[in-house]
């Protein structure tokens, strides 16, 4: 059985206890929750790792996606990303590639990973399809559903699955000006292909051979947003709703059939479209895990699209976003390295942070609280543990320390505010 189908029954098994001891849950609450699809642990039956929950009541969770590029193809290198996602706190991973051994790429960070691993099995499939007939648009129905198989049987944790692109909505959209039609790369491979074959979405019109899969490994599924805007021009628009009112009912079936269900969400939000599209995600899909990339809150914020993606993500988080998709500073730009992996997982982690400490989080609040307890008493070695980059503030404080009082720092000295007013209370 499945872990919806034991909930349903009232069977709470050994990994619902421990995360529900992680969470300061009680096993029946967050039973109860799985049962109805308001939250998933992503965990494939083949996987011997830590189970991950996401969704209602839980801490908001990251996600960081590594992965080669036909352009820059090195095992080792993702390898090493997978390792820096982990120790700045990513909650899961995403192995995105499109070049070079795939199969290979992805058992490896598999084997690697201590975290959930996420796929998105569709590149693969394209990837395949070029090779084998040339040309995208070639590619069958049983081509999909026997790599979304092979990634399951290699133990991927949960996939994301473009099924709300319908034939409907692609034809709509010949017709509706949207500045960016589809920035999704699943998204616009399967548009791509109905357009050429004139026929639907395989995995909308064969959902229930998605199921059969997923049941098998008790596989989550991440309904993917493949029309999600990719600019604030088209926030919010019919083209992103009519997918997540589609993709709202498939989660239905799917939760009914004991299968588990993240939805995906958007992309290029300004900053008052968020509470808006987090509460219609929320109303239309009925409490399920919301997954969101960023949103990043303004499109000109290149080199530094971490930065607006961390705003949004704290305002998502805040509202009731459970799962932060993280960006790092070369999106839209590049292949991520090794530093910008950093750097998203950190700022992803600060805006989750964020959004648990202004939804009453406890123990979010409880690190909070020690840090402001370390500051005034000096403790400089308890604020460089609870900081989120305690090599990069110990490099900083090594490098320009005080003088005169090592208690202080370099930046005010001897006119230390914490200092001076502490003495003038306490005496």
């Amino acid at each position: 059985m499945t872990r919806i189908e034991l909930a349903k029954k009232g069977i709470i098994t050994d990994e619902v206890k421990e995360v529900a001891k992680e969470e300061g849950l009680t096993p029946e609450d967050l039973s109860k929750n799985i049962a109805e699809g308001k939250v998933v642990i992503t965990k494939n039956i083949l996987r011997n790792i830590k189970p991950l929950g996401i969704g209602l009541g839980l801490r908001t969770k990251i996600n960081a996606n590594i992965g080669t590029s036909k352009d820059k193809i090195d095992i080792e290198e993702e390898l090493e990303k997978l390792d820096i996602a982990i120790r700045y706190g990513a909650d899961a991973v995403m192995d995105l590639s499109t070049g070079g051994p795939l199969k290979q790429m992805r058992q490896a960070i598999i084997k690697h990973s201590s975290v959930s691993v996420g796929t998105v099995p569709i590149y693969e499939v394209a990837v395949r399809t070029i090779e084998k007939y040339g040309k995208i648009v070639k590619m069958t129905v049983d081509d999909i559903f026997n790599v979304i198989e092979e990634h399951a049987q290699d133990g991927v944790d949960f996939i994301t699955v473009h099924c709300g692109v319908t034939m409907k909505i692609v034809e709509m959209l010949k017709s509706v000006e949207r500045v960016l039609p589809i920035v999704s790369r699943g998204g616009s491979i399967l548009a791509d292909w109905i357009c050429h074959n004139g026929k639907e979405n395989p995995l909308y019109e064969h959902f229930d051979r998605l199921i059969e899969i997923a049941k098998k490994y008790d596989l989550t599924l991440s309904l993917g947003d493949g029309l999600r805007p990719g600019c604030l021009q088209d926030a919010t628009d019919k083209f992103q709703l009519l997918e997540l009112i589609t993709i709202g009912k498939l989660k239905d079936i799917a939760v009914s059939e004991g299968v588990q269900c993240l939805i995906e969400g958007p992309g290029h939000l300004p900053i008052n479209h968020i509470e808006t599209n987090i509460k219609l995600q929320k109303s239309i899909c009925k409490e399920a895990p919301f997954y969101v990339l960023g949103p990043l809150v303004t499109d000109c914020a290149m080199g530094y699209d971490h930065i607006a993606a961390a705003i949004g993500g704290a305002w998502a988080g805040y509202f009731g976003a459970d799962f932060l998709c993280y960006v790092t500073p070369s999106e839209h730009i590049r292949l991520p390295d090794k530093n910008d992996v950093k750097e998203g997982v950190i700022a992803s982690r600060i805006a989750a942070h964020a959004a648990d400490i202004a939804k009453g989080y406890h123990q979010a609040w409880q690190r909070d609280i020690r840090m402001a307890q370390a500051r005034r008493n000096f403790n400089w070695q308890e604020q460089i543990n609870l900081s989120f980059d305690p090599e990069k503030i110990l490099s900083m404080r090594t490098e320009r320390p005080p003088i005169e009082d090592e208690k202080v720092c370099s930046m005010c000295g001897e006119f230390c505010a914490i200092k001076i007013s502490r003495k003038a209370v306490e005496e």
